[in-house]
């Protein structure tokens, strides 16, 4: 529905939808919580259904399934020693069947990456753009695709990485 379209939805069909964007958000807090939690894999597999995919492209990969993924985050959590998850304009849209959504979020990370030089303060920024099914009851991912803008140290900055080349 576009803003300023009437509403003609039963109430029972417009709480539902409340209810289920409501459910999306804390799903994505969840994840963001695990996330900054020193990536907990364990718990982050838990937010994805069996068949979800979490692609970050060239730079992270695509990982299949909730064991998958827990993998990935396991390892990962040795690269990054520390994460502030910052996700803001938010898109969620509820599809059709009322049992699956998208969304769009944009984050501003800063971390801690260890890396050749030790650990050193680091700025990711990233859009992601999702899917979500909602089975039992249950929100959880179906996708995730991050795309990177640039993971760049902090002393750095971004204005190489974001500036075109000609």
């Amino acid at each position: 529905m576009w803003y300023g379209e009437p509403m003609v939805d039963t109430l029972e069909v417009r709480l539902d939808r409340l209810e289920s964007l409501e459910a999306i958000r804390r799903l994505k807090h969840a994840y963001c919580k695990y996330c900054d939690d020193h990536y907990d894999s364990q718990k982050l597999a838990t937010l994805f259904w069996d068949d979800a995919v979490w692609d970050a492209g060239p730079q992270f990969g695509q990982h299949v399934g909730p064991v998958a993924i827990g993998a990935f985050f396991a390892r990962i959590s040795g690269s990054f020693l520390w994460a502030r998850h910052y996700v803001f304009n938010e898109r969620i849209d509820l599809l059709g069947d009322g049992d699956s959504a998208r969304g769009e979020w944009q984050i501003l990370e800063p971390c801690t990456v260890d890396g050749e030089a030790g650990p050193t303060a680091s700025w990711l920024m990233a859009q992601y753009d999702e899917t979500y099914s909602r089975r039992g009851g249950v929100w959880k991912f179906q996708t995730l695709r991050a795309d990177i803008a640039f993971l760049v140290p902090h002393l750095d900055g971004w204005a190489k990485a974001t500036t075109p080349r000609p």
